[in-house]
């Protein structure tokens, strides 16, 4: 798994990005491809490559991104009526960028997450 992602960058801000939220534990940007009318990516300041990679001196760091997203969520008008939450893991998960990341989308009806299995 790589030591660098894109992420890295955003993070120490080498590469511009529409940040929304930045501490000591997680950054907050808009994704340069929206899904929804509201697309933001959550993601830990350190590199954890996917799910399957997380320890326990990681949970703070997923705590906030948390409540990262219900503080955007709210900032961005979508918690009354809805958002969803995100996290994908792997190849067969649809994971592209190898830095774990939270999409928070809403913003209009989503509509089922997963089809039916044929």
């Amino acid at each position: 798994m790589a030591e660098e992602t894109i992420f890295s960058k955003i993070i120490r801000r080498e590469i511009p990005a529409d940040i929304l939220y930045q501490d000591e534990l997680v950054t907050a940007f808009r994704d340069i491809t929206p899904q929804a009318p509201t697309h933001i990516l959550i993601i830990p300041n350190h590199l954890i490559p996917t799910a399957n990679d997380i320890k326990a001196s990681d949970e703070k760091a997923l705590g906030r991104m948390m409540s990262v997203a219900a503080k955007l969520a709210q900032e961005e008008g979508i918690a009354e009526d809805g958002y969803r939450l995100i996290m994908n893991c792997n190849q067969h998960g649809g994971q592209e960028v190898f830095h774990i990341h939270m999409h928070l989308v809403g913003g209009h009806q989503l509509g089922r997450m997963l089809s039916p299995p044929a």
